[in-house]
């Protein structure tokens, strides 16, 4: 294995480029910016993020959701209350999200706490997300024991009756959660590993920037 991985090439390119003394003030401008730039080159799913969670023994947890909004408070995601993130983030809202464009070379990590939305949002949130969304999302089981994939078909039917009787159905545990930063870096890889890192640091008065090394 070890072989073979060292085999692989990293940094294929072209890269993207990254100049800090440019950087605006505000850290979500600048992530409109470069999450932009990743849809202009192409890059497969942007708006996909790792989210990490810890449950109540400090063991941290990820996976892989879609980002649903960006909005001058922080990032949106949505998953049921009752799942395994959502049973972590109701003990502990500290959270971290990881966006990789991997071929522009291009991290970006958050770090902050979870806010479950209110009613409504999380509802209209739900109504408008795609029939095969809606239909995933109304079982409720998420991470539970399954003792056979076709449960999973015979549920999903089931949730797809329900939904065409009742469009409007919403499934009480349904959440939508903001993520309000207080670090946020950019990570601009360098084929000579001479990678460029800039953090925000939230402050009472706004954001302070810095460099850090690679």
């Amino acid at each position: 294995m070890r072989d073979l991985l060292r085999g692989l090439t990293v940094f294929a390119g072209p890269l993207g480029t990254f100049d800090p003394g440019t950087a605006p003030e505000d850290p979500l401008e600048l992530f409109r910016t470069w999450f932009a730039e990743a849809v202009a080159a192409g890059v497969n799913e942007p708006h996909a993020m790792t989210v990490a969670t810890v449950d109540t023994e400090g063991v941290p947890s990820a996976r892989i959701l879609i980002m649903k909004d960006l909005t001058p408070e922080g990032w949106w995601f949505a998953t049921t209350t009752t799942s395994a993130k959502g049973h972590d983030l109701a003990r502990n809202a500290n959270v971290a999200l990881l966006f990789f464009w991997g071929p522009q070379g291009r991290q970006v990590r958050v770090r902050g706490r979870a806010e479950l939305a209110d009613a409504e949002s999380r509802a209209a949130d739900f109504r408008h997300r795609p029939l095969e969304g809606r239909v995933a999302g109304l079982h409720g089981r998420q991470s539970e024991p399954l003792a056979a994939l076709s449960e999973v078909h015979r549920v999903a039917e089931e949730s797809r009756e329900r939904l065409t009787a009742d469009p409007d159905l919403v499934p009480e545990d349904w959440g939508l959660y903001l993520v309000r930063p207080s670090e946020v870096e950019f990570w601009q890889g360098d084929p000579d590993r001479r990678h460029t890192r800039l953090r925000y640091d939230r402050e009472d008065t706004g954001w302070r920037r810095g460099l850090l090394w690679p």
